[in-house]
This record gives C-alpha cells, structure tokens and sequence, in this order.
C-alpha cells in the first residue's frame, strides 16, 4: 500500500469518526427552549422558573405575531428562532409501548443509540389480567422509555396519543384490539392508571404536580367505535346515542381518565354524535371536559378532523366556519394542515377573534412547559437521568413476559389435556399461520421490540422433535394445505394449532363483516384434529372475538387458548402456559358473540335492548342472547371457591325529598357527604382449591333483583388479581359505595338509586342486601 492511500483511508477513517461523534453528540442533545448559556433568551419572563405556568405561557403568547401563533396551531408546530424556541411534534403513538406513527416515526426516531422499545401485549389482552398494578407499571415503562428516547435526541415531542379508551361496542369493530374492552368500569380504571404510569404520577394519584415524565392523551372523545363497516366510514358516521348510554357506558372512561388519571391531552373523534361532530362540540369539550370534569390540557383532532367538518360532513359552510367551530368550542391543535392554511382568513372573515387561538396556544405551550421543554437542558431537570440503558432493560422485557402471562385465556380444557407433559411428549406438530409471524405478535400501533420470540420458536425449547406447518398461507386462508397438515399431525404425539386472525383482517379503518375464523381455517382445525392421535390444543391470535362454537363443541379439540395479540414475549409465555411452567388465569374483557349477531347492524349504538324488534342489546351489562364465551369467563389449571365473610350494611337507606314521588333517589340529591357515609366494606374469602399455584382475578358484581327499564343484567363493581398457592385462602376487602356502584343511569342521563332487593356477586355466589328509599 502506498503512502497516498495510506493517508486516503486515514482521512476517510476521520472523517467516520467525526461523523459518529457528531451523530453521538447530536443523540445525547435533546431540543429545549431557553437555555439559560444565551443571554438573548434567559431574560425573557417565559423562560423564569420563579413565576407560574400561567404568567410565562401568558408572557410567551404576547411576543408572538399573529402568523407564528397560527403555525402553532397544527401538530408539526414549527420552531420560532427568534425567540430560542424549536420546532416540536404533538403527534407520538404509545399504545403497548413507544411506537411508529403508521408508516413514518414523526416525532421518535429509532435510527440512533436507541434502536427499539419494548413492546407489550396490545391493550385488550392486558386487560383479560384485570391486573390494575400491571397496567400501571406498563404506563411507568412507556413514560419511561418515551423520555429516554427523548433525553437521547430521538424525539421531537413528548405527547402520546394513547390510551384508545373507547367502549368496545360492537366484536366487529377493527380497533377494539386497541381497547381494554366493553365495560366501563374496567376501562375508566386501565385509562387511570396507565395515565398516571405515562405521566409519572403514583398509582394512588396525587403525587403528579407541575412536571410530567410525558403527556398521555385519552381518545377518541367520544362514541367512537366504527372504522369502516359496509360502506359507512368513520369520517362521516353520526353516531345517535341516548343520554342514558352516553351517561353510563361511553362516558365514564373519558370521566376517569380526566378527573382521576388527570390526563393531559384528549383527543376529539372524527365522528358526530347526535348530529354535532366531537371536535366542534361546545358541551363535550368545554361545558363538560374542562367545566364538569376539571380537565387541564390540550385538546387535539384526530388527523383531518377539521377539514371533514366542510369537506365531508357539510357541518361548516365554509373551511372558515370549522376553523371557527372548533376553536370556539374548546379544541387546541390541529392533527394536519387545515387550520394552518384558513385560520387567519377566519379572523379576517371576522368569524373567529384572536382571543380563541391565544386560549389555544395556552393550553399547548402549558403542556409543553410541563414537559419541561422550556427550563433549561432537560438532561439537568427531573427526568434528565433516564438514559438509553433503561430501554429494553432487563425489567422491562420481565414486565412484558408477566402481561402476556397474566392476559392469555384458557377457554377450554377438556380430560384436562393442558398442561401437557414434558417428559411425554417427545414430537409436537405446530400447525398454523400464526405460529411463527413475529410482526402478528405485536397488534397495530406497534414499534420495534426489544426481543421477539414466536410460539414456534418457544415451543422449540420444550420439544426437541418439531414439526411446523402453516396450514393456511396468510390468516385470510383462502387456500389450504389440509393434507400435508394432516398428515403431520398424524405422526407426532401433540398437535398445536395456531390460528386466529391478523392485521389483514381486523385494524384501523377495517371492521369486520363476520365473527367467524376466516376461509379455510375451520376447515383445517377439524380435520387436523380429526386425524391427530390424541385431542389437539388450538391457539386463537386475534384483537376481536371470534365465533368458534365448532371448536368448543369438538370433543377432538381438547384445549382452547386466547392470546390476543401477546407482544414481543407472546410466544414464550404461551410455551410456558402450554407446558406448565405457568397457571394461566387471564378471563375474557369482552363478550364472544355467536356469527347470528353479525345480523344486528353495526350502526346501531343502542347498548339496551328493545325486545319488542328483537333488539338484542350490547355487552354483558344487557346483551340477551346466546353467547360463545361470557365476559369474565376464564379456566386455570386450579379450581378457585368465594364465599362472602362479611357484609357491613345489609340494608342501605336513603331519604328522599317530599316532593319526589318515585321510588328512587337522585345521586345529584345526596351530595358528596352523604355519599361518602354510605360506603361499606364487603369482605370475600377466595380459595385455590387446586394443585398449582396461581394468579387469579376476582370479580364482583352487583345485580337487581328486578330488572327491566334499562338496568343492567349485572354491573361490575370491583376486581382483584389475588396469588394464591395450591390449597392457599386469601381475603379480599372492597369497598361498596351505593352512590357509584348500586346507581343506573336514567332516560334522561341522571343516575338515579332505585329502592330494592340487590344481590352482590362473585362467581356462583350470591349476597342479598336492600336499599329502602323513603
């Protein structure tokens, strides 16, 4: 080698090293304003930690010109050089980790020191766990891993549009996988308290103050439970709901998240709701959000909502008039470019007053102060600590192998063929399309995992001799190898069948139009089964419930398992569920629904039934027909008894004022004190009665002794995830507290007590005590 290329390579190896340097150095440089080194900005009053929020965002807003306050209005706020301010991206998706935005990464970047996150069960198999100290530690890593990503120079923003909170109303829809399912007691609670988990407040709430770890925004406020269901979109769907389901079932969540979870961020849903679309209702965003509920934060459109309020829904008359509506009616910022491109014609036009964007611009630059975006060098204020080392740690990875755990359902265990034997099965047949596809795992609003492991790479480290088969060539199954998978089957000692659905068939923008498994699965299912030498285990992937009476009513098909969408560590803990190493005791967050209910039309958002059209209603608070599997149903490989020890109050009394004749009382009549007097302690022995330790959800629920007029079938009230050992006793206290837990919503959306027998419920026990209204 000569000395002319020797000092070529040498310049070019400088270069290189430079180029990683700055790269490195441009990681560990998170963007902020006023840094306090430049003395053209640590002067102005908005950079001063000793004054408020308020007086610094109001002292922000008066130095911009009005075309810099309308370019803020819009999710890629731009930056404002003259003042020290960078640019900033309100759009970052967080639903079962720190995620891609569809198919860009928008404000995280996954290209530097931080290559991947980790990555969580998709929500509605976390919530099968009824586990409320797992959702909150799932929230503490995502907050966690947003602000390392951050602190990294990754990120451009620190707002995360999750959790997806919406009523899981219909099993059709495409984002209910996204949902913690159709009740809204368990909703209201998972929204709480993955809120404060994101944000860095404590699981009891409380210990939040000014300064949040990242923001976390409810969605999608509110009825919002259609994508796109033959031929009707999401876009321009007016969903007529009653006052009484919007009181008690669409509601609550939203009311949980804002007031209890104390949530930064809402997100407005495209849809209309009784003819008024979200985003340009007064009373949803104002009078109740920020009037009723407290909330203080930001309010964002999903993406192109205000352009759809002209362009689509012929709700505004001109862009203008929408500009116009949903500032006025309490919306901040804009997911896209229509109130970049019409807001200063609107003031122009003289429909819209200034005022209401500084109101706005308020909001946002208050969220992004709390963030601590505006005091300095994040890396040297609280949270500045959170290094790349804590992404993916070792804890994390745990915590996403404990939620895949806890979640899976056992659905069906016949001649108690689960958990197979390990020393006895010495060749196992894996047959299935989702039996190696690591992507599946994941569900939508995925990033990239930490460590991925498919079932049938799990399954590898039980069994030496494993035959693996797909069956079916994509999850829609229109073509089928049955005879080659047949034949495995029949010359091994286990068959498990890996099935379900994918994202080709449930997602964003795609409802489904049957309960069914696609094409030929079923077909492969029995015969598979039919041919193997001993009863098979099939495994059910998929975010919405199916209708798979055949297999439960299919002697051949011993075991049925649920895994959702399981997250990067779904196949390891499904192995271990199939092989013992784990008790499964996840129970089902929705009702399976029989394919007849695919009858019933999606757009139909009435909860209750009418039985006078046959109208079967909606979820297990009122649904009256079959059902495949019920809401709450889950086995284990132990057997768990209840029974009620104590009962505070048997009888409950409320007195009435004279002039109401009816035999309920109004909850707005008794007012905090009386409510807060009238609550009980419910004490409930639980048992394992079997001969494997296990982890078990207790449900307790309230019933009427008379029904009708709209009451619900039953209400959950309260739950527990209790570990007990094999022969163990545990007891488990709950607070009953009438004014919540024994009230129903009215016709006219006012929860009313109504006078009468009740029942408390868990399992096949049943408690009875009386509420006397004089």
């Amino acid at each position: 080698m000569n000395e002319k290329m020797k000092l070529i390579i040498l310049i070019v190896t400088v270069f290189i090293n430079i180029t990683s340097l700055v790269h490195l150095v441009e990681s560990v440089s998170p963007p902020f304003a006023c840094d306090l080194s430049n003395p053209s900005t640590k002067l102005y009053p908005f950079c001063s930690n000793t004054l408020s929020i308020s007086q610094r965002v109001q002292d922000l807003i008066s130095r911009l010109t009005l075309d810099e306050k309308i370019a803020q209005l819009v999710n890629t706020a731009p930056p404002i050089p003259r003042l020290g301010i960078p640019s900033y991206q309100w759009w970052d998706e967080a639903l079962h980790g720190v995620a891609y935005v569809g198919n860009t990464t928008y404000g995280i970047n996954f290209n530097g020191t931080i290559r991947s996150a980790t990555s969580f069960p998709q929500v509605i198999l976390t919530a099968a766990s009824f586990n409320p100290q797992i959702w909150f530690r799932i929230g503490q890593v995502i907050g966690k891993e947003a602000r390392a990503l951050y602190n990294a120079g990754q990120a451009t923003g620190l707002t995360f549009w999750a959790p997806n909170i919406n009523i899981f109303r219909d099993p059709r829809w495409g984002r209910g996988q996204e949902t913690p399912g159709e009740d809204p007691l368990v909703t209201g609670k998972y929204a709480m308290l993955f809120v404060r988990g994101v944000q860095g407040d404590s699981f009891e709430g409380g210990k939040l103050g000014e300064h949040l770890q990242a923001s976390a925004c409810c969605k999608h406020f509110t009825a919002y439970d259609l994508d796109n269901w033959k031929g009707v979109n999401r876009f321009v769907f007016d969903a007529h709901v009653t006052l009484q389901d919007l009181a008690d079932t669409f509601q609550p969540p939203f009311h949980s998240c804002i007031e209890e979870g104390k949530a930064s961020g809402i997100m407005c849903a495209y849809n209309l709701v009784n003819g008024v679309p979200n985003c340009a209702d007064y009373n949803l965003l104002s009078k109740t959000a920020r009037g009723k509920w407290g909330f203080q934060g930001y309010i964002v459109s999903d993406c192109d909502s205000v352009a759809l309020l002209h362009d689509e829904q012929g709700y505004a008359k001109s862009p203008e008039d929408a500009i116009a509506d949903v500032l006025k009616a309490g919306m901040d910022v804009d997911c896209g470019n229509y109130m970049l491109n019409h807001t200063k014609s609107a003031i122009k036009q003289k429909k819209l007053a200034e005022s209401e964007i500084d109101r706005a611009l308020g909001n946002l630059f208050s969220v992004r102060m709390r963030l601590g975006l505006f005091n300095g060098n994040p890396l040297k204020l609280p949270y500045g600590n959170i290094g790349p080392d804590q992404v993916c740690s070792k804890e994390h990875q745990d915590l996403a192998l404990e939620a895949a755990r806890e979640g899976i359902v056992l659905l069906k265990n016949s001649v108690k063929l689960l958990p197979l034997g390990k020393s006895k099965t010495r060749s196992l047949a894996v047959i299935g399309h989702n039996a190696d596809e690591p992507h599946t795992l994941l569900g939508n609003y995925e990033g990239p995992p930490c460590n991925i492991v498919t079932p049938l790479q799990a399954l590898h480290s039980y069994v030496k001799n494993v035959r693996h088969h797909r069956g079916c060539g994509t999850a829609g199954c229109t073509s089928a190898s049955i005879d080659k998978a047949v034949k495995i089957a029949k010359l091994v000692d286990y068959v498990v069948l890996i099935m379900g659905l994918d994202q080709t068939q449930e997602r964003e923008g795609l409802d489904r139009l049957d309960l069914v498994l696609p094409g030929k699965q079923q077909k492969l299912i029995t015969e598979v089964a039919k041919a193997a030498k001993k009863p098979v285990v099939l495994v059910i992937l998929s975010g919405g419930p199916i209708d798979i009476s055949f297999a439960k009513n299919n002697n051949n098909i011993a075991s049925i398992l649920w895994a959702g969408y399981p997250g990067e560590a779904g196949g390891t803990a499904l192995a271990e569920i199939i092989f013992g190493d784990y008790n499964p005791g996840g129970r089902l967050p929705v009702t399976w629904y029989p394919q007849d209910f695919t009858k019933v039309p999606m757009t139909d958002m009435r909860m209750r039934p009418e039985p006078s059209s046959g109208y079967p209603g909606r979820s297990y608070r009122f649904y009256e027909g079959k059902k495949v599997f019920e809401f709450g149903y889950g086995l284990s490989y132990s057997n768990y008894s209840y029974k009620f020890i104590s009962v505070a109050k048997n009888n409950i009394y409320f007195y009435k004022r004279k002039s109401n004749p009816n035999s309920y009382i109004l909850v707005s009549e008794l007012g905090t004190k009386l409510c807060e007097k009238s609550k009980f302690w419910v004490t409930i022995g639980v048992e394992n009665i079997g001969t494997m330790a296990g982890k078990h959800p207790v449900l307790f629920f309230v019933k009427q002794a008379k029904l009708g007029n709209g009451k619900a079938l039953k209400q959950l009230v309260a739950f527990q995830s209790v570990k007990l050992n094999a022969k163990a006793k545990a007891e488990i206290k709950y607070e009953l507290n009438p004014c919540e837990h024994l009230s129903t919503a009215n016709e006219d959306g006012s929860m009313v007590i109504d006078d009468g027998l009740y029942y408390l419920i868990v399992g096949s026990e049943e408690y009875p005590i009386s509420v006397i209204v004089v």
